[in-house]
């Protein structure tokens, strides 16, 4: 591999003019395609399998009217002080708004308050159900304008008016936040480089490879029901992993240029080094961002494909566009150790004083049991909190305080209990019944009889006859213990209702699908580690050949990413620096959040553990002892892992300002992961445990040795004449030399 890259490396170098214009024409191409996409559609949510999403598959069929998948919207009336909303002149302002809502073109039905009995029991507060013909995220304007318009008048007229459902629901937005992430990216490329020319590389080849990623999603996201998170995400991760493995490659081109090599050999050799880590980092990336397939949820599956598509994007431009623009940038990129002044002149570091890297690894190589039990210990202090993880689905309940979303949430609480903004929706199928409405019935009177049932409305029936709807409003909130277990309780009854019937008894609705999403995720759990940690497990044993060195990298990353969900579980569930991360809200962890950390976190982990120990397999494999590879590996790759960290926790952190709950969530997440497996893990434990195993971190079995293939991660291709030119050949200083047609040729047959 390291040869064929070597050759793609220079090629590009050369042939900079086509390369730099192919990436153009396409980012150019996936800009005019997703302007010209039609405007993506619903976003349906579905849980394949789960009891909850065949109720709603049902209610589809049986009540083809309903339009299940519509918008809600719940306008909340609140009576001024010592009033009440059945008052003459409150009631005429709710009977006028509710004939304004009415009125939209894309409303469906307004349920009266006042016909409908959702007025509370001290007649101080009513809710107005408006039911839409379209999603909420293809409710146009024009129609939320009109509802937030009679909310308002109603105000105008003395009462307290909120509005709640998703009718409302928009894009979310990131702030300014995240432009500051891409600034904190920058000047520590300034800083890691001394040059700003050296450090626009990395930036721009991300931001390109970004593009050409969230203008594809764009295009494609009518046609593949993809959502605004998709893009988000893959915009983080894309911008995150696009700057690295620029970084990277830059870096090692600037090591070769410092060993005298001309500038078009330097780039082909960083190409078949640096360049061959960041393909199989890359790779590890991509298979766990797509296995996360493996847990059959749609929406999940989308946003691991879409951002696995971004990374392999930001691998080739990595591996075609850097060296492309390196040729562009000639002499003023400097050799490592030598910087460019501000004022334009040269300036060699050479105090001759080793670094921060040689002197950190120097020091764990004196003491390995030291740093590794501190390590262990301190990431299992981080990890403490994840025992007391509480999984759950956002609702209008984690809206911040501002929102008038969480108002209507609130005051429907305070007018007809908790459980009234998680009612569960029971359907049941009585077509194999002798007598459908004796099932219904008995079904009602089973479900009376459960603890924490507040009230069971009658049953509405379809048009057949066979198939009846129940609404169930619990006592408690929708993400409470006892909610879940009134879920349970009503299929258990609803088990023997069919045994004595023939009906089939379903519970769907928002809190029933939070349920079966968090049962859905736990059994996925393990089957998904299997899966992403053995294929990566597969491939550092033909990375590093070895099988110590991988083991080691895997158990790494589970200390990781468990301190990272404990730090999750402290700021979002227990509001632990709250207030400095801007959540207004505290409550469960997002029900995705445990396997998307899993997914995205040991991708990234992986990155840090192949750029930095296949440094130390390449010094041990030309001969150094174990312990001198660790340092020789610290030495020419810590600064360049330190920085690419710290880049990509500042632009996760950027996302912290979303709106968006999720997206807030993630990008704390991944920001503090990143954190803890980069400084921690691979700066720390794995140099002490690599220390203390010495030449068996290396050992791999003779059989297996001879079955793997030869991936040559360490550019040993590249010291003989077969795979490149020896050092001090090549191309005069980023000139624009014809090309060598020979080789073209032997790099297409490569």
């Amino acid at each position: 591999m390291a040869t064929f890259l070597y050759r793609l490396g220079r090629f590009a170098f050369r042939r900079r003019h086509f390369v730099a214009l192919f990436w153009v024409a396409l980012l150019t191409l996936a800009g005019v395609a997703a302007a010209s996409a039609p405007a993506a559609g619903s976003t349906a949510f579905s849980i394949p399998g789960t009891e909850a999403q065949k109720a709603f598959d049902l209610l589809e069929q049986r009540f083809p009217g309903m339009s299940a998948d519509g918008a809600t919207a719940r306008v909340v009336f609140k009576a001024p002080a010592g009033e009440k909303t059945t008052d003459p002149g409150n009631k005429a302002t709710v009977e006028k708004t509710v004939r304004e809502l009415a009125d939209g073109s894309e409303v469906a039905s307004v349920a009266d308050p006042f016909k409908a009995h959702a007025v509370s029991k001290d007649g101080t507060i009513a809710y107005a159900s408006v039911k839409y013909d379209v999603s909420g995220m293809e409710v146009k304007d024009a129609s939320r304008d009109a509802l937030e318009q009679a909310a308002q008048d109603a105000r105008d007229a003395g009462l307290t008016v909120e509005v709640g459902g998703d009718a409302l629901q928009s894009t979310p937005e990131t702030g300014a936040t995240e432009v500051i992430g891409i600034a904190v990216a920058a000047v520590v490329l300034v800083i890691t480089f001394g040059s700003l020319v050296a450090a626009g590389l990395p930036l721009l080849t991300a931001i390109i490879g970004v593009g050409i990623g969230v203008s594809a999603i764009t295009a494609l996201a009518s046609t593949l029901d993809l959502g605004s998170t998709t893009s988000t995400l893959a915009t983080m991760i894309g911008l995150a992993v696009g700057i690295d493995y620029a970084l990277f490659i830059v870096s090692r081109y600037r090591a070769e240029l410092a060993e005298g090599r001309e500038r078009e050999e330097a780039a082909g050799r960083a190409a078949g080094t640096a360049g061959s880590a960041v393909v199989f980092a890359g790779l590890t990336v991509v298979i766990a961002l797509v296995g996360l397939s493996v847990v059959d949820i749609p929406m999940l599956t989308k946003m691991g494909v879409a951002a696995a598509g971004t990374v392999a994007v930001a691998v080739l431009i990595a591996l075609t566009m850097i060296p492309a623009l390196l040729g562009y940038a000639g002499r003023r990129i400097k050799p490592a150790g030598e910087q460019r002044g501000l004022r334009g002149g040269a300036r060699k570091n050479a105090s001759g004083k080793p670094n921060l890297g040689t002197r950190w690894a120097s020091f764990v190589v004196r003491r390995p049991v030291a740093v590794l039990l501190l390590g262990v210990v301190g990431l299992g202090a981080a990890a403490v909190p994840a025992a007391s993880l509480e999984l759950g689905l956002p609702d209008d309940g984690s809206q911040p305080t501002s929102t008038t979303q969480r108002r209507a949430y609130d005051l429907l609480s305070e007018g007809f209990g908790p459980g009234f903004n998680g009612p569960l929706l029971v359907v049941v199928d009585a077509t194999a019944a002798d007598d459908p409405e004796g099932a219904v019935a008995a079904v009602t009177d089973g479900i009376k009889g459960l603890k924490d049932v507040v009230t069971v409305t009658p049953a509405t029936y379809n048009t057949a006859g066979d198939t009846a709807t129940i609404t169930v409003i619990p006592g408690s909130k929708p993400s409470s213990v006892s909610t879940e277990d009134l879920v349970h309780g009503i299929r258990g009854a609803g088990a023997g209702v069919r045994a004595d019937t023939g009906a089939t008894v379903l519970v769907t609705g928002s809190t029933a699908m939070n349920v079966d999403v968090s049962q859905k995720l736990n059994d996925a759990l393990l089957p998904y580690l299997a899966l992403v940690v053995g294929l990566a497990f597969l491939l550092l044993i033909v990375v590093f050949r070895s099988v110590l060195v991988p083991l080691k990298a895997a158990l790494g990353f589970l200390l990781s990413v468990t301190a990272a969900l404990g730090a999750v579980v402290a700021v979002f569930q227990w509001g632990w620096l709250a207030g400095l991360m801007g959540v207004e809200e505290t409550g469960p962890v997002m029900s995705m959040m445990p396997i998307f950390m899993i997914g995205v976190v040991f991708g990234l982990a992986m990155d840090y553990e192949v750029f930095l120990v296949t440094r130390m397999r390449e010094a041990y494999v030309h001969g150094e002892r174990p312990s001198q590879a660790v340092v020789t590996g610290f030495r020419h790759g810590a600064r360049v892992v330190t920085a690419a960290a710290v880049i990509m926790m500042a632009v996760f952190s950027g996302f912290i300002g979303s709106s968006e709950s999720m997206v807030k969530m993630i990008g704390f997440g991944l920001a503090i992961a990143v954190f803890f497996d980069a400084f921690l893990v691979r700066m720390a434990i794995v140099p002490a445990v690599l220390v203390l195993l010495g030449r068996r971190a290396w050992w791999l079995p003779r059989w297996l040795d001879r079955a793997l293939p030869n991936v040559d991660v360490e550019g040993e291709g590249l010291r003989t004449p077969a795979g490149g030119r020896d050092a001090g050949t090549g191309a005069d200083e980023g000139a624009d030399e014809d090309p060598d047609a020979d080789e073209d040729r032997e790099l297409v047959r490569a």
